[in-house]
């Protein structure tokens, strides 16, 4: 992956459950990561083929990977093209992570 193509800046956030000094819970969001990263969208090409187990998964992002940072998956990213829930994380050649993720669609109230 060169650099090139990491032209995404995406945020990858965590939730938070805190509680007042009233005792209830607020979710909050902490920042984990902010870099560059590749995005590419599902469509029918052999990769998403073999990805067959997460069909939720309508996206992949690709980032190089941080020392002594860890993402997991029900993590968030947010970018400017939405937000998506992290569903699977591999590692690739030591170097690079690729997430798996949903897209995260907005209730109307």
């Amino acid at each position: 992956m060169s650099f090139g193509k990491m032209n995404l800046i995406i945020e990858i956030k965590d939730s938070i459950l805190t509680k007042d000094s009233d005792g209830f819970s607020n979710k909050e969001e902490s920042l984990i990561l902010r870099t560059r990263g590749y995005k590419e969208e599902r469509h029918g090409s052999r990769k998403w083929a073999n990805m067959a187990a997460f069909t939720k998964a309508n996206a992949t992002f690709q980032l190089r990977k941080i020392p002594n940072v860890t993402v997991a998956p029900g993590m968030m990213i947010h970018c400017d093209e939405g937000a998506y829930k992290i569903l699977s994380v591999e590692v690739l050649r030591g170097l690079y992570l690729e997430l798996a993720a949903e897209k995260v669609e907005k209730t109307k109230a």
